[in-house]
């Protein structure tokens, strides 16, 4: 095992990846938050609260993505849905979708399928917390990047957040 962010440098790199996406769109009215379900949306939530507290009197749409059919790896194993709640027209916006691990690219693919259920973006950005390079099986990088890091096929990166592991920190683990 492997600390790869304590939990300082976590909370840190919340408000860096807030602070990007602060600097590209100074004006929310035409970007939406989209965190995908599960593990993502923690990182969303906390990304969401940091951009209303620098931006307080600006309102901007945030919603959360469940892309558990939309996978093309659903028959290998019964997966549980989770809740989308996106009550907003995606229409013409600027989204960017939040997740924890970007690994193989076969969930934001995932997302993208499934975000065009919602309406027709202007535009589509990816934001993840790590970014586990040179693993792609689909073309797709982020645009913003918590941490990037090197791994191989049998490590495994755990992201634990408060709310479910009662700890915030993320760990390289050796399988």
């Amino acid at each position: 095992m492997k600390t790869i962010l304590a939990k300082e440098q976590l909370h840190l790199t919340v408000q860096r990846l807030a602070c990007q996406i602060r600097e590209d769109y100074p004006d929310l009215q035409d970007t939406v938050l989209i965190g995908l379900q599960p593990r993502g949306v923690f990182l969303s939530n906390k990304i969401a609260q940091a951009l209303q507290q620098l931006l307080p009197q600006q309102t901007f749409h945030y919603g959360k993505l469940d892309i558990t059919f939309y996978r093309d790896d659903i028959r290998k194993e019964l997966h549980r849905a989770n809740k989308t709640d996106i009550l907003f027209n995606i229409e013409n916006k600027n989204v960017i979708l939040i997740d924890d691990v970007l690994y193989t690219g076969r969930t934001i693919r995932a997302a993208l399928d499934a975000l065009v259920d919602f309406g027709r973006p202007a535009k589509v950005a990816l934001c993840v917390l790590i970014d586990r390079r040179f693993s792609r099986e689909f073309p797709i990088q982020p645009d913003y990047v918590g941490r990037s890091i090197d791994t191989i096929v049998s490590q495994k990166v755990k992201v634990h957040w408060l709310e479910t592991d009662e700890q915030e920190y993320v760990e390289l683990l050796d399988s």
